[in-house]
């Protein structure tokens, strides 16, 4: 179970982090939440999240770690999106990530 949430997550955090980095319609989004000048930091974060997740397979505190730092990163987007009052909608894909993430650093904290 625990792996195929990290396939999920890890695949979507490197292509969201891609996405984060290199696209225009990605630079008009942290404009309107206000978040311009961290775009750059939360594209690198999401890429060095889920490759974690990745390398985390093999060294399990390092899957912890990056599941516990995709969490938190969640955590603020969502409350980015409820400080400009995005739909729900807009909404479901971080709230989505945030459960996945905190799943796998239960499951991990739980092992130990």
């Amino acid at each position: 179970m625990r792996e195929i949430l990290i396939a999920l997550s890890s695949l979507s955090f490197i292509a969201y982090g891609f996405h984060c980095l290199f696209s225009k319609e990605m630079e008009k989004e942290f404009i309107r939440f206000g978040l311009k000048a961290f775009r750059i930091l939360t594209g690198a974060l999401e890429l060095l999240g889920g490759l974690g997740l990745i390398v985390g397979l093999k060294y399990p505190v390092i899957a912890a770690l990056a599941s516990i730092g995709l969490t938190l990163l969640m955590f603020l987007g969502i409350l980015a999106r409820i400080r400009i009052r995005d739909r729900l909608s807009l909404c479901l894909p971080a709230i989505g990530l945030f459960a996945i993430n905190l799943a796998i650093a239960v499951l991990y904290l739980r092992s130990w």
